[in-house]
């Protein structure tokens, strides 16, 4: 895993908030890894946060897009750091990329039903 991506404040394209990837079966290693990843301030991963937004991988490349909780969120880094940890482990996965994006923004819906128990969330 060689370089992390740069920040964007726009995405090039918009996922659909809440999905992964396609029906591609490596995108399932990927997202439980990155299930690891846990918001510091939440204590919560990332995946049940409703963060990661798109999972992509080319060869042995990995792109994740993802959002966080608000924009002046000073976590961004740490989070990519993490994720980058999380991948490290994974077989075939050589180039981990990542992008912060904020449109679609993230709101309480986007949570898993556990991670809207957890934060009292209904």
């Amino acid at each position: 895993m060689d370089e992390l991506a740069n920040t964007k404040d726009e995405a090039p394209r918009e996922p659909e908030a809440g999905t992964t990837g396609d029906d591609d079966p490596r995108v399932e290693p990927i997202r439980d890894a990155l299930m690891d990843v846990i918001d510091p301030e939440l204590g919560i991963n990332i995946i049940d946060l409703g963060l990661v937004y798109d999972i992509s991988i080319e060869g042995d490349s990995v792109h994740v897009t993802y959002t966080l909780t608000t924009m002046g969120c000073p976590i961004g880094p740490l989070i990519e750091s993490q994720m980058r940890q999380a991948l490290d482990k994974i077989d075939g996965v050589e180039r981990f990329e990542a992008e912060m994006v904020f449109s679609p923004p993230w709101s309480p819906e986007k949570m898993s039903e556990e991670a809207k128990a957890a934060l009292g969330v209904f």
